[in-house]
């Protein structure tokens, strides 16, 4: 275990140079591909995956949001072997990084909104100021909606922030308590090596979970300007 406690949350670096970006390269390799006519049963069952995931999450959509649905299901994807790879021993979670999730979230944000502005002009403006809105509470109203739109980008990156970090940390504390409580009592160390189990398993639910909402946020973000 690290002695630091956020050790595993500093950006790596081989021979003095950072080493992020070929971790960040590293998940794709990962997913496995076929060139032959007949599939196996692993590529079959990547295959159905994605197409579940991606007819649930283009359901909504028109025609014009649905062009975004390779976007999407490479984002799920990509977040999903991300924050899975850093579940293993010594190794880095990209998605800790509020820097890198920020760099996914305000490029997909602003395209979206940036679409909702040129196509559906009337419909973005009619955001800014609900119907019946009393005529006194126009300006205060048009302030806080686009502080609303404006914060949709950091409240997706801080969401999956806070996720991917939180559960590293705890998995950090008590994987730390077992090895401490190893020497000292045994029966102890065999309950709190349970919950290590279980908060593991429960991470990996974690880990893909945040990866769909993610995407379905950035998903429903583009319905609203579709």
């Amino acid at each position: 275990m690290n002695e630091n406690l956020f050790a595993s949350f500093i950006a790596p670096t081989i021979l003095g140079l950072p080493a992020a970006v070929l971790i960040i390269l590293f998940p794709p390799l990962l997913i496995p591909t076929s060139k032959y006519l007949i599939n196996n049963r692993l590529i079959t069952t990547q295959q159905w995956l994605i197409k579940l995931t991606s007819k649930q999450m283009m359901a909504m959509h028109n025609t014009k949001g649905r062009t975004w649905s390779l976007m999407l299901v490479s984002l799920i994807i990509f977040i999903a072997t991300t924050n899975l790879l850093g579940l293993l021993p010594h190794s880095f979670t990209p998605t800790t990084q509020l820097s890198m999730n920020l760099a996914m979230a305000i490029p997909l944000w602003a395209g979206a909104v940036i679409m909702g502005f040129r196509s559906k002009i009337k419909n973005a403006l009619a955001h800014f100021l609900p119907q019946g809105t009393p005529t006194p509470l126009i300006p205060m109203l048009v302030i806080i909606e686009t502080i609303s739109l404006l914060i949709q980008p950091m409240a997706l990156a801080v969401r999956l922030t806070a996720n991917i970090t939180a559960g590293h940390l705890l998995m950090h504390l008590i994987g730390s308590a077992t090895l401490a409580m190893s020497t000292i009592n045994l029966p102890s160390t065999l309950i709190i090596f349970t919950i290590l189990t279980l908060l593991t398993i429960l991470e990996i639910a974690v880990a893909l979970i945040q990866a769909y909402v993610f995407t379905l946020l950035v998903s429903l973000y583009l319905h609203d300007n579709t």
